[in-house]
């Protein structure tokens, strides 16, 4: 099956929201014929040096297939090292590692305006089974890897296991959870955000950021491709499929729909470098043709479904949300705080979302999110303080999700959350001015690959915490992820930590593991 070419819809002369939208159309039409456009497609490139050295991933599974992904790349912190033309990529897709039975297999063209990224939407492959891959470019192949596709959507999977993980910030540590997480025998993995920052790099940290603050489309390809050179990240996309959604630092901190945190940032200057963020980002992940960004805008919010299993609703809490309110930071609540205008999910997003959760056949429904939901008050003794980057800065949109998971009796909601490099286990309840009400889903959220450094199993704030919010059963702040195995009678949840990300070589320890039974909302230590 042979993959039509991609196109930018981010021209590199824009200098407007209104410039990105009015060029749409004529680079959808100049997506139907690569060589009408560009000249001859090279097939048998001649590379500086090795070019697959980003490796290769895939993602977004179907019942009958799955998005390979690969970037040619012989020099990767260099632009990627490729002349300006486009090439020819073949890929495969056998049932066995030695690539001996090959069931699908075709060309994509990789062009210089995707940064020679390869995103090959395989189909007509069976339900609920592993297959290998991989790519070749001229005289070159790239690694093998593996991929499975989801179960039919009539059936009844007995069991999936998956990873969450979240904010690796390469400066601050290594990628040891990777490692680990790698001997866990996972179907997929879930990364809620925050795959790269942003920060220009820093000395006498334990890895170091290249170049400065990145703003630019070239600047923000290197950093992805930084990252991406990282063998255990390499290795862990190259073991099972991912699903994947942004937070703020694939663009810029704290962003806020199309408002920076610096109020002398003009919001024509944050859309051009929002359009460069999200095209870099789409280059570099394993994502279907319908999340391709068309200038500053990019839909990655979208439903999967595992069998009647599980589905996954996958959120964008930040590109649609209002402004921080109350002036960001942890405070009380505030008039903007309570105001019912102000969203995280935006209307257009919100209503899909409450449309596919009362439609959901699923037994369990799976928020994949970026910011905690639970209103965990952060201040100890009477005085509140609230994360105003969290669902507390949108109070009666947080109450109308949780009303309406409750009053439609959405079946075993359970939200997956990043974001704060820490680890909290929470009950969501109705009403939480009344902590002793109805416990309505769970939430489950997960620390950080390496972001802010060695952490701690016990912080100082520990004891507090807890007494302030009782519907929280566990809170630590060591690096690590969440192992999840789901079954159609209970799902548990395993709090993977390392106790260290400043060297190599930390153990792993299963800190924390709780369970919830089908059909009874909230958790109980495992």
């Amino acid at each position: 099956m042979s993959i039509p070419p991609l196109y930018p819809l981010v021209p590199a002369q824009v200098s407007s929201r209104r410039t990105f939208i009015s060029g749409s159309a004529s680079l959808v039409l100049a997506a139907m014929g690569c060589e009408r456009v560009f000249g001859a497609v090279k097939s048998l490139p001649k590379f500086t040096s090795y070019p697959f050295t980003l490796g290769v991933a895939s993602g977004d599974p179907s019942p009958d297939g799955v998005v390979l992904w690969t970037r040619l790349a012989p020099q990767p912190l260099e632009g990627g090292g490729m002349d300006p033309v486009p090439v020819e990529v073949s890929w495969q897709v056998a049932e066995d590692e030695a690539m001996s039975k090959v069931v699908r297999q075709g060309t994509s063209i990789a062009t210089p305006e995707w940064g020679h990224s390869v995103h090959v939407e395989v189909d007509g492959l069976q339900p609920d089974r592993w297959y290998w891959y991989q790519f070749r470019a001229g005289t070159e192949v790239s690694p093998k890897a593996r991929t499975r596709t989801f179960p039919a959507i009539d059936t009844l999977p007995d069991r999936l296991r998956f990873a969450v993980a979240s904010c690796q910030h390469y400066e601050t540590g290594l990628y040891t959870a990777y490692e680990h997480m790698a001997r866990e025998d996972l179907d997929l993995v879930i990364h809620l955000g925050d795959y790269i920052y942003e920060d220009g790099g820093i000395d006498k940290r334990v890895r170091k950021h290249t170049g400065p603050e990145i703003t630019t489309l070239d600047h923000y390809r290197n950093r992805h491709a930084q990252y991406k050179t990282d063998p255990a990240l390499q290795a862990m996309h190259a073991i099972a499929p991912w699903l994947v959604t942004w937070d703020d630092h694939e663009f810029d901190n704290n962003c806020a729909g199309d408002i920076s945190e610096h109020p002398d940032v003009k919001k024509e200057d944050f859309l051009l470098r929002r359009a460069a963020a999200y095209q870099a980002y789409y280059e570099h992940m394993p994502l279907r043709r319908s999340a391709m960004p068309k200038g500053p805008d990019m839909l990655l919010y979208r439903k999967l479904g595992y069998g009647r299993l599980t589905d996954f609703h996958v959120l964008d809490t930040r590109q649609y949300r209002s402004d921080q309110p109350c002036g960001d930071h942890n405070k009380p609540p505030c008039p903007e705080s309570l105001s019912p205008d102000t969203s995280l999910l935006g209307a257009i997003q919100r209503d899909w979302l409450f449309e596919g959760l009362a439609k959901s056949p699923s037994t369990w429904n799976i928020l994949a999110q970026q910011v905690m939901m639970a209103r965990v008050d952060r201040v100890a003794g009477e005085s509140i303080g609230y994360s105003m980057d969290q669902w507390p800065s949108c109070e009666m949109e947080r109450r109308r999700l949780l009303k309406f998971l409750h009053d439609q009796r959405v079946s075993n909601p359970v939200v997956l959350t990043g974001d704060i490099h820490s680890n909290w286990a929470n009950n969501l309840i109705a009403d939480f001015d009344d902590l002793e009400s109805k416990i309505v889903a769970t939430e489950f959220v997960g620390t950080s690959i390496s972001s802010g450094g060695d952490g701690l199993l016990k912080p100082k704030t520990l004891d507090a915490t807890y007494a302030e919010n009782p519907f929280v059963k566990f809170h630590s702040t060591e690096r690590g992820y969440i192992r999840c195995e789901v079954t159609p009678e209970l799902w548990k949840s395993d709090y993977q930590a390392i106790e260290y990300v400043s060297r190599p070589g930390a153990p792993l320890h299963t800190r924390a593991s709780f369970v919830v039974e089908s059909g009874k909302a909230g958790l109980q230590e495992a």
